[in-house]
C-alpha cells in the first residue's frame, strides 16, 4: 500500500512496483495539477486506487483493512514549504495527524510486515553551519512544513517505542528531499516552475539562487525505500538519512543555468533571496548509515539527475510517451544499480 500515490514520488514509486510484480493498493488526494504522472501513466486502472484524506480516520482504517497489505509506504503529505506558510492548520493536519491515523491503522493490520515513512531533509533544526546533518542531531522546524515533519518523526518514534513491541510490523522512517525527475508540475519547486515558465516562453524568476540543496534524482529514494522495506528486519537502525554525497554540490542558480542548457531553451533572472518567507539556504545530509549498513550509495550524480530530468521533459513536451520515458530511466537505473 502506498500512500501518496497520486502524487510525483508516489507514481514513480507505484509505476516501478508495479513493474516488479507487486499487488499495489494507493490511498491519496485526487491529483491536484494538470497534467500530472499518475494520469500519463494510467496508474487507475492498473492498480486497485482510492481518492480520501488522511485527516479522516475511518477512510483510512477501512482502506488500509481492505487492501491487508504485507508493506506500507506513507509518502502522503502536504509537502511544500511555502504552502505551509499559507495554510500552516492544514499542514499539521495532513502531515502530524494524518500519520498518526495511518500508525493508528495499521496497528490491528495483521499482514504488516514493515511500514516506511518518507519524511524530509528538513526535519533537523538547521542553524546553517555547514555541517551535514546525521541521524541522531536534534530535529526542528523553522517553518510549518519542518515542524510538522520533525512532529511526525516523534509521532513515529513513539508508537515505535509504545506500541510497536516484540512481534509488531517494523517501523521506519526515511528522512530525503530535493528529488528531481520527469513527471513533476508541483506548484513552488524549482524544475516544475521552470518547465512551466519556458514552455509558456515567460521567464523563470529565481528566488534564492545562492541557497544549497542536496539535489537527487527521484529513483535514488525510492530504491532506498524499497532496500529498507526488503532488508527491515534485519536493520539496526529505524531512521536513515537519503541524499548525495556531502561533495557533491549545486546550488539553486547553478542548477537552473545547467536545465536551461540541458533542456536547450528558456530565460531566467536572479533574484536576491530577500523576499518571501523564510527558508534554509544551506542543507546538507549525511548519508553514511545507510552506506554503511546496505551499501547503499547514489548511482547517479546530481548532474546526471538534472541530465535525465530535462530529458524526460523535453522528450514528453516533444510527443513521447510518459511511461516508456519512466521505464527508460528505471531501467538505466537498475543497470547501474
Amino acid at each position: 500500500m502506498v500512500t501518496g500515490h497520486t502524487g510525483f514520488k508516489g507514481a514513480w514509486l507505484c509505476h516501478w512496483l508495479l513493474r516488479l510484480g507487486a499487488h499495489v493498493t494507493g490511498f491519496a488526494l485526487a491529483p491536484n495539477t494538470s497534467p500530472n504522472l499518475f494520469d500519463l501513466l494510467d496508474l487507475d486502472s492498473r492498480m486497485d486506487s482510492t481518492f480520501g484524506d488522511l485527516r479522516n480516520y475511518e477512510v483510512v482504517q477501512k482502506t488500509l483493512h481492505a487492501a491487508q497489505p504485507e508493506i506500507v509506504l506513507h509518502l502522503a503529505a502536504q509537502a511544500l514549504v511555502r504552502a505551509s506558510y499559507d495554510d500552516p492548520l492544514t499542514t499539521f493536519e495532513s502531515n502530524v495527524m494524518g500519520t498518526v491515523h495511518l500508525l493508528e491503522a495499521i496497528r490491528s493490520a495483521h499482514a504488516l510486515k514493515v511500514c516506511l515513512v518518507a519524511t524530509t531533509d528538513k526535519v533537523y533544526r538547521n542553524l546553517e553551519q555547514g555541517v551535514p546533518f546525521c541521524e541522531d542531531d536534534p530535529l526542528g522546524g523553522h517553518d510549518p512544513y519542518s515542524a510538522s515533519k520533525a512532529a511526525t518523526e516523534i509521532v513515529i518514534s513513539s508508537y515505535r517505542h509504545s506500541l510497536f513491541k516484540d512481534a509488531s510490523p517494523k517501523l521506519l522512517s526515511a528522512r530525503a528531499g530535493n528529488a528531481i525527475g520527469g513527471g513533476d508540475w508541483s506548484a513552488d519547486r524549482i524544475i516544475p516552475d521552470a518547465i512551466r515558465a519556458w514552455s509558456n516562453k515567460q521567464t523563470l524568476n529565481v528566488r534564492r539562487p545562492n541557497a544549497l540543496r542536496p539535489w537527487q534524482h527521484v529513483l535514488e529514494p525510492l530504491f532506498s525505500y524499497l532496500i529498507l522495506c526488503q532488508s527491515a528486519h534485519e536493520t539496526h537502525y529505524a531512521n536513515y538519512n537519503i541524499g548525495p554525497a556531502t561533495d557533491d554540490k549545486m546550488s539553486v542558480g547553478e542548477l537552473i543555468q545547467q536545465a536551461q542548457t540541458c533542456f536547450g531553451r528558456g530565460e531566467f533572472e536572479f533574484g536576491t533571496g530577500d523576499k518571501g518567507p523564510h527558508e534554509a539556504g544551506l542543507l546538507q545530509l549525511d548519508a553514511s548509515r545507510i552506506k554503511n549498513e546496505l551499501g547503499i550509495a547514489p548511482a547517479w550524480s546530481s548532474k546526471e539527475a538534472l541530465k535525465r530530468t530535462m530529458a524526460w521533459y523535453k522528450n514528453q513536451d516533444g510527443g513521447a510517451n510518459a511511461q516508456e520515458l519512466c521505464d527508460r530511466d528505471i531501467e538505466a537505473f537498475e543497470a547501474t544499480t
